[in-house]
């Protein structure tokens, strides 16, 4: 038995609730925001928006992981959960919120099991700020994408 380490983040988007949704949706364009994410593949493919099987690559400082995920909550542009199958023990959400009808809040928890001793580290180092850092920047660059993919569709 590991050591499970939480990272919570959380950006307000200028755009819709629905635009916000329908890219985080899009699964496979993932890796445009998430840097550490190499690949989101569907392998069920009974569903082409939020299957609920996926399997996941993650390429970090010359590591690679690979792990299956399946979600196990969605309410439709509210939230979704997940957890993993296999490979890297990891869980999760991403809850959406609608402040106004051009605001929106996404906060994002991941949750993932290390060793004992590697947990550690995470938490008395700077590597754990490390990790929340970078998922902070990817849900800014999750903001970024949604934000410029809303104001073209107004400006063509």
């Amino acid at each position: 038995m590991g050591t499970w380490l939480k990272h919570d983040v959380i950006t307000v988007v200028n755009a819709p609730l629905e635009n916000v949704w329908d890219t985080w949706s899009d699964l496979d364009s993932m890796s445009l925001w998430m840097s550490w994410i190499e690949s989101v593949k569907t392998v069920d493919e009974e569903t082409n928006t939020l299957p609920d099987l996926t399997e996941w690559t993650l390429a970090a400082n010359g590591f690679r992981f690979k792990w299956k995920a399946q979600i196990t909550e969605r309410v439709e542009k509210s939230k979704l959960k997940w957890k993993s199958i296999g490979g890297l023990p990891t869980e999760g959400s991403v809850v959406f919120e609608s402040k106004t009808d051009q605001i929106t809040t996404v906060n994002l928890a991941i949750t993932y099991e290390l060793p004992k001793m590697i947990a550690r580290f995470m938490e008395e180092n700077i590597l754990g700020k490390m990790v929340t850092n970078e998922l902070q920047a990817n849900i800014d660059r999750f903001k970024d994408l949604v934000e410029k993919n809303y104001s073209k569709k107004f400006s063509n």
